[in-house]
């Protein structure tokens, strides 16, 4: 059953962009104090990721279903994967009304999807750890730049120390899960693309300082991913 319910969770989430007006980042004036063009956000080709993570979910579910319903090393992973992909299929209807509802949900998504990742096992590595790694790593830059621009968008901070401050956050909790979890390349690749896109939207005019913490961050992802696959 817990098979079949991550197939049907995974084949919702996929189907939610299709079923609602679909999501271009949160709008200027989502936020008291308009966001135009933050240093947080990644470049509009970083999002291209999500149709490789949907398609990707609904394969490794569908998988799972047809060739390890009853596989004990798979069966762990399932309900934090479930419970993940489930509040991803509302999420985007709620971020086109409210970035602060929309920001804890994806938190909580990145929570699902880590427990998923730390407790899946280490057979079908392409079918099973590699989409959720591509997920959980894709989903630790999202919610951390959706936290960036909370910040700034309620004047907590200003837009570039927002920025600064998302990417330590992401920096932080990507090395937290790549600890738990060493045999998931795709997790940090995922971490990495959204990196380079933040990089991009900051190539011109030259921000200097979004440009270093980024190419630190993509330098450190690399050598740590490098690393990990030589072990």
């Amino acid at each position: 059953m817990k098979a079949v319910l991550t197939f049907i969770a995974a084949l919702a989430f996929g189907a939610s962009p299709l079923a609602t007006q679909g999501f271009r980042g949160f709008t200027p004036d989502q936020f008291p104090v308009p966001q135009v063009d933050p240093p947080v956000q990644p470049a509009g080709f970083a999002f291209a990721i999500w149709g490789v993570i949907y398609l990707w979910l609904i394969l490794g579910a569908g998988f799972g279903v047809v060739r390890r319903a009853d596989d004990e090393s798979w069966d762990e992973m399932r309900l934090p994967l479930i419970a993940s992909m489930a509040i991803g299929a509302f999420w985007i209807p709620v971020a086109n009304v409210s970035p602060f509802w929309a920001t804890v949900l994806i938190w909580l998504m990145l929570i699902g999807a880590a427990a998923a990742l730390v407790q899946a096992g280490a057979d079908d590595y392409w079918w099973q750890r590699a989409p959720i790694g591509l997920f959980a790593g894709w989903l630790t830059a999202a919610s951390c730049v959706s936290t960036g621009l909370l910040l700034a968008g309620y004047g907590l901070v200003e837009a570039n120390t927002a920025a600064v401050v998302a990417l330590g956050l992401a920096l932080a909790v990507s090395l937290g899960i790549l600890t738990l979890r060493r045999d998931t390349p795709t997790y940090a690749g995922a971490v990495i693309w959204g990196l380079f896109g933040i990089f991009a939207t900051n190539v011109w005019p030259p921000n200097w300082t979004i440009l270093a913490i980024c190419a630190l961050g993509i330098a450190f992802l690399s050598g740590r991913l490098l690393l990990d696959l030589r072990r």
